[in-house]
């Protein structure tokens, strides 16, 4: 069993990102699962103050962005959805996952290496900067385990969720 956290970056709490998300979660229903849905979270930019690079300290910032602090040091997996705007992800997941930074800094290397998915919808098949953000954390040491890039691929998210458990 894996722990795996979901930053959930989408502006509709039941629009088509929870839908990949939902059909994810069924497939792996067998590992420990915690969503973040970040829309409805207090979660500030990263300031670039360096504090957790230079101090090796967690980020100087006191908001929701704790919460996904702690789940991600305990995380195998961290699951990125969000709709597709201007090909790219949300603001609210790109906010988040600029905070990770933080982690970056003040975890040991071999802590902040994860695996990861990327769950992405539009209306348009139009992926590419959310892609080649996404794949930023494959330089970082990360293991992709997949990605599903589309609205109404319930069937694709629930069989990448199914085989996270048979992962190593």
């Amino acid at each position: 069993m894996k722990k795996i956290i979901i930053l959930n970056g989408a502006g509709r709490k039941n629009g088509n990102t929870a839908s990949l998300i939902n059909a994810f979660k069924e497939g792996a229903k067998d590992n420990e699962i915690k969503e973040f849905y970040l829309h409805e979270m207090n979660i500030k930019g990263c300031k670039g103050c360096l504090v957790c690079k230079n101090k090796g300290l967690p980020c100087v910032q006191k908001d929701d962005m704790y919460e996904i602090y702690e789940a991600f040091k305990l995380a195998d997996v961290v699951v990125f959805a969000s709709p597709s705007y201007f090909a790219h992800i949300s603001g609210q997941l790109k906010t988040a996952a600029d905070r990770l930074y933080a982690m970056f800094n003040s975890l040991p290397e071999s802590e902040f290496k994860k695996e990861s998915v990327l769950l992405m919808t539009a209306g348009a098949p139009y992926f590419d900067g959310a892609v080649f953000w996404y794949n930023v954390f494959s330089h970082m040491g990360w293991t992709s385990l997949g990605e599903v890039l589309g609205t109404g691929k319930e069937a694709e998210a629930k069989a990448l969720g199914e085989s996270i458990e048979y992962s190593s």
